[in-house]
């Protein structure tokens, strides 16, 4: 059952749960954006470190959001998850203001992660049920734009807020996870769209992570995903090139905010153009995307080109984080549906895992231009396994 009213062309529940994820990465992004610098300039991480770290942490998320999708479709229930998931985030966001080294940053992370893993699954089948099928990927798009439009003011924010507070990290976070507290408030406005008897199995699936109740087609998808995001290496990994081509660590917010701008801008449009054409044909030309970007980001050794470099990896967000899991939307039964959704997070975010830790090694080993050419080289290699596997040439009427 799909809820009927509107507010600015969208449906209820897609416009608030983009609120949601407005304030809650306005909160998380003036975190993320200063996290390089406090890391290696405060607390003195290696390059490594950085990798290893968010990697992990996102891997470790995204394995949880198969379990919690699997209970969000067990139990019928949607909003009730993803509220918990938002509030355990913004605790952890607060008690990094008390850190003394990076392995209590690390925990806090973990934490953080770990709110992110439980809300996901079941917030994004809640947004897939609140809307018809032709309109998934214009949904997923805003909702992705809204992110990065909290993505874009943290950075700023952090521009901002950190000189004026004297450079005192501890105090930016604080204030950080204040505004996060927003995001919760928010889901007041949010409804559950089904109840437990209509979106629960006639015969409850027991937890597992094996895909064996999923379509060929969804293993396909996730497998091609999955080998292409293992030459993706996190976001706080890459910003890291500022300061190789001689910036200040003040600049790292600069060019984050490139890349989210970037994001915003492109995101509704994409998801727009991919209800018309295809989910798949939107994808490859993201994954292509990506490819150019990193070898941007590999040769030029100047502010334009890293900014360059940003923008275009910028699009490549845009073509493939809401159209994906839109794609999945189509892909999974209503009844697995946030299961599904865990799935594809959970792939990606073991493979970030393993790009981080590869790119990091390289990085800290022989330098940002290996760790981008690494990056690029097994992205070519996703590309080729996608086209092979996925069937881009069949009508997307077949899904």
């Amino acid at each position: 059952m799909v809820i009927d009213k509107r507010i600015l062309g969208l449906r209820r529940n897609v416009f608030f749960l983009g609120l949601v994820s407005f304030f809650n990465d306005f909160s998380a992004e003036m975190v993320y954006s200063v996290m390089p610098a406090f890391l290696t300039v405060v607390l003195g991480a290696p390059p490594v470190f950085l990798g290893f770290m968010e990697g992990f942490v996102d891997a470790f998320a995204s394995i949880f959001k198969i379990f919690s999708g699997w209970l969000s479709d067990k139990v019928g229930a949607r909003k009730r998850f993803a509220v918990s998931g938002y509030a355990l985030a913004v605790i952890a966001r607060s008690f990094l203001a008390s850190v003394g080294n990076i392995w209590q940053v690390f925990a806090l992370r973990v934490v953080d992660r770990l709110g992110k893993g439980l809300r996901d699954s079941p917030r994004d089948a809640l947004l897939s049920e609140s809307v018809e099928a032709h309109e998934l990927g214009k949904s997923f798009g805003y909702h992705r734009a809204m992110d990065r439009a909290g993505a874009i003011l943290g950075p700023l924010g952090a521009i901002i807020l950190l000189p004026a507070l004297g450079g005192d990290y501890r105090r930016l976070f604080l204030i950080a996870a204040g505004l996060g507290v927003f995001a919760v408030f928010t889901f007041v406005f949010v409804r559950e769209v089904k109840t437990k008897e209509e979106i629960v199995p006639k015969v409850p699936v027991p937890f597992t992570f094996s895909l064996r109740n999923f379509s060929r087609e969804f293993k396909l998808f996730l497998f091609a995903t999955f080998v292409f995001g293992l030459g993706v290496m996190p976001e706080a990994l890459m910003l890291l090139k500022a300061s190789d081509i001689g910036l200040s660590f003040a600049s790292i917010p600069f060019v984050y905010l490139v890349y989210t701008v970037s994001f915003t801008v492109f995101a509704i449009p994409f998801g727009k153009i991919s209800d018309r054409v295809g989910e798949k044909k939107v994808l490859i030309g993201g994954f292509c995307a990506a490819i150019v970007s990193y070898l941007m980001l590999a040769t030029f050794q100047t502010l334009s080109g890293v900014v360059l470099g940003f923008i275009v990896f910028g699009l490549y967000s845009a073509m493939t984080d809401g159209v994906g899991r839109a794609l999945t939307s189509k892909m999974v039964a209503r009844a697995q549906l946030a299961t599904g959704q865990g799935f594809l997070q959970s792939a990606t975010g073991i493979s970030a895992l393993l790009g981080g830790v590869i790119g990091g090694t390289l990085w800290t080993m022989f330098g940002a231009y290996a760790a981008f050419m690494y990056g690029a080289a097994f992205m070519v290699i996703g590309l080729f396994v996608f086209l092979r596997l996925n069937g881009f040439h069949k009508s997307e009427s077949s899904i």
